[in-house]
């Protein structure tokens, strides 16, 4: 099946949790019904970016969502592509690839949960591509970003590669292909502000990508409602968050699985050992940062060593589960 070009722009605003593709005509339709697109608001490196209201616009050369996608955000010269592996060929003739430029190659999920990603600079990026394209196996998909106005530099983007490599190894949420961490070129102040700037409009669009790898979990907000798990010896404190459910810093978790755990649950606990967010306390596991899972399930079977209903098991100080809490918000 053939596709035309797709057009479609997203707008974000904070009055605003659900968006819609109002300017997708009924020809494409079909298109894009199966093609289902979280947005959010994505914080900044320290979390002291207040969220504002900012526009992404994605094209589809090919007319098919799973294809070749071109990314633009409104006030910013930064262009963005995301390439599937096996459109590579396809790609190279791109003019986004001849730039100088920043990418992550990203593959599924392992047995952990956690996706593998890799991160690189080119000046210009297609050799790089083609290079990993022949000699490394994991990726699926590439998510590169350069200049329209062709501003960034080689050290632009190796201070760019150096500080995603931190923010990713810091937020712990990917598995690191990177096997060493480059230190920071040595740049003058304006161009550390321009790097930086370049910088913050990426982590914008990374979650928008569905590439939710660099940053930590957001700072707990005083409305917040805790919620708590109080079994088998351990505590542990948690709350919902438009990224996932968050585990707070401190929270317990205990030390052995069940013989009947989920593979799933052992190797993501595993993961979350080795990478130091679960470390060695007494008799128990502690959480030594706020860390973020893709369902209060996920989280409550990490910190009880089983596969859990997280709905059910995280409750309020009061015993209310967070399914009646949910429940009684949709009755509202």
């Amino acid at each position: 099946m053939s596709h035309a070009p797709l057009n479609l722009t997203f707008r974000h605003s904070l009055a605003a949790t659900t968006n819609s593709i109002k300017s997708a005509s009924n020809e494409y339709a079909n298109q894009v019904r199966f093609w289902h697109i979280a947005l959010w608001t994505a914080q900044s490196p320290n979390n002291a970016q207040m969220n504002k209201p900012y526009s992404i616009k994605i094209f589809l050369p090919g007319g098919d969502p799973d294809g070749l996608r071109t990314i633009e955000k409104s006030n910013w010269s930064g262009a963005g592509i995301v390439i599937p592996r096996s459109l590579m060929a396809e790609a190279k003739s791109r003019r986004e690839l001849t730039r100088t430029g920043v990418y992550v190659l990203v593959g599924p999920a392992e047995e952990s949960g956690l996706p593998r990603i890799y991160i690189g600079e080119g000046d210009p990026i297609r050799p790089r591509l083609e290079q990993h394209a022949s000699k490394k196996d994991f990726w699926t998909s590439c998510i590169a970003f350069t200049s329209k106005d062709e501003n960034l530099n080689k050290a632009h983007v190796q201070y760019i590669e150096s500080r995603l490599i931190a923010l990713a190894a810091q937020a712990k949420r990917c598995v690191l292909d990177n096997g060493n961490a480059p230190a920071l070129p040595s740049l003058s102040e304006a161009d550390v502000a321009d790097a930086e700037g370049f910088l913050s409009e990426m982590l914008l669009c990374f979650p928008v990508l569905g590439l939710g790898v660099f940053t930590a979990a957001a700072p707990v907000q005083k409305s917040a409602k805790l919620l708590f798990i109080v079994s088998k010896g351990v505590k542990a404190q948690g709350m919902e968050t438009l990224e996932g459910f968050v585990v707070r810093v401190g929270s317990e978790a205990v030390k052995n699985e069940v013989s009947s755990c989920h593979a799933y649950l052992k190797e993501l606990r595993s993961a979350l050992i080795d990478n130091g967010v679960l470390k060695q306390a007494s008799e128990n596991y502690i959480f030594a940062q706020d860390y973020v899972f893709a369902s209060p399930s996920t989280a409550a079977g990490v910190v009880q060593g089983r596969s859990a209903n997280g709905r059910v098991d995280w409750k309020t100080k009061e015993g209310k589960t967070l399914k009646e809490l949910q429940e009684a918000d949709v009755k509202e």
